[in-house]
């Protein structure tokens, strides 16, 4: 209790002390413009928390630092990432993605902005799921997804999932982000993936060249991981595209992936060797039969 009041203090005075800046207006989750949906009349879900595809604009003069909570030209890559996650994974399942107010890329440049201005995108993924939950659900199971920022969103959402939803939960990819011990500690009901059809479990990974490529804020203290091409949470390679050899460090908990040859860095976020954005491109037939595979487990259960 003492640690968490420091924490919480610590937050406080530095929100205060902090420069108030404009934000969106609150997305409305009872409107359509809020959500990207493909309704397939499938027996299950796949929610899905988009990740960074905005970078600071300006409305009026004023430089936003959160993405519109609904569909815009402001910030077209978010739905433009909707479609091509629902093509790739969404296979026969129902695709709910919400609109929120994302923090933008250069947030995430200093830790201290992250700690201020992400709850606020936070907020909106957790109503959303609130909401989908109790009015757009119909009571089904569901997938959850989500990538980079949307990782993030993610872990904190499967933290707070109250116990009688999680046997509703087939299984949780949490791309491009980490599920650290205090993770674990604070919510044991988050449980790693060991294979490749158990379900009611969580599956992670972060994929580099070498551990000295990754980029510590989505990858430093990861406890959970398992090798996307074939499901094992050993250092059993696995040949991906019959170029790239595709290797889990089970020390590390990072995804070691050997030959390829193009130029992966996006300074100033992502060196050279860190390949933080093919997390869902690499892995996506692997990952859509698996979401299909944990689904068909589920419901034979």
């Amino acid at each position: 209790m003492k640690r968490w009041l420091t924490v919480f203090c610590a937050g406080v005075l530095a929100a205060s002390c902090a420069p108030k800046e404009q934000v969106p207006a609150a997305p409305d989750y009872a409107s359509d413009a809020s959500w990207y949906v493909t309704d397939r009349g499938g027996a299950i879900d796949l929610f899905y928390v988009c990740s960074t595809e905005t970078l600071d604009y300006e409305v009026n003069g004023r430089v936003m630092h959160h993405a519109p909570a609904a569909d815009s030209a402001a910030c077209p890559g978010i739905r433009q990432e909707m479609q091509g996650v629902d093509r790739i994974l969404g296979g026969d399942l129902n695709f709910y993605s919400p609109f929120y107010r994302q923090v933008t890329m250069e947030t995430y440049a200093d830790s201290t902005l992250i700690a201020r201005r992400f709850p606020l995108a936070m907020g909106d993924v957790r109503r959303a799921f609130q909401y989908y939950v109790d009015h757009l659900s119909g009571g089904r199971p569901f997938v959850l997804a989500g990538f980079s920022q949307g990782g993030e969103a993610l872990v904190e959402l499967l933290k707070e999932m109250p116990e009688e939803l999680r046997p509703r939960l087939v299984a949780a990819y949490v791309l491009g982000w980490k599920i650290t011990g205090d993770d674990l500690t604070e919510a044991p009901w988050i449980r790693p993936a060991r294979g490749a059809d158990d379900t009611g479990v969580t599956i992670c990974y972060n994929s580099v060249e070498t551990p000295e490529a990754a980029n510590p804020l989505v990858s430093e203290g990861n406890s959970v991981a398992i090798n996307p091409v074939n499901w094992v949470t050993d250092a059993t390679p696995a040949v991906l595209f019959d170029t790239l050899t595709v290797t889990l460090d089970p020390a590390s908990k990072l995804l070691m992936v050997d030959g390829y040859e193009g130029d992966s860095s996006w300074p100033p976020y992502f060196r050279d060797g860190c390949y933080h954005t093919f997390e869902i491109r690499w892995y996506g037939d692997h990952l859509r039969e698996n979401i299909a595979q944990r689904c068909a487990a589920y419901l034979g259960q």
